[in-house]
């Protein structure tokens, strides 16, 4: 299964942007996004890679599908796990 995680674009260098997901930030690379992203700007990750910028109008909603998936789940729930190693496997950690 291939899974997205989103992230808030807070820097970027080059084709290299520091994103932060949920309080973690990872470097992540600008190569194949969809469209230009600048500072501040959401993008959906994958492996390290941010393959799209989350429209402004669908972020609010795209963050809350996230929380509610990472806040509501059990330590067994699969989706989740697949959720938190996206994020823990995203480049070099920045915090």
């Amino acid at each position: 299964m291939c899974l997205g995680v989103p992230g808030k674009v807070m820097s970027i260098d080059g084709l290299v942007a520091t994103v932060d997901f949920f309080g973690v930030r990872r470097t992540v690379r600008l190569d194949i996004v969809d469209e230009p992203v600048k500072p501040g700007d959401y993008v959906m990750n994958h492996v390290g890679f941010a393959i799209c910028r989350i429209p402004q109008s669908e972020v609010e909603e795209t963050l809350a599908l996230y929380q509610r998936l990472l806040a509501a789940a059990s330590s067994e729930d699969l989706l989740a796990a697949d959720v938190r190693s996206e994020i823990v496997a995203t480049g070099n950690d920045k915090t």
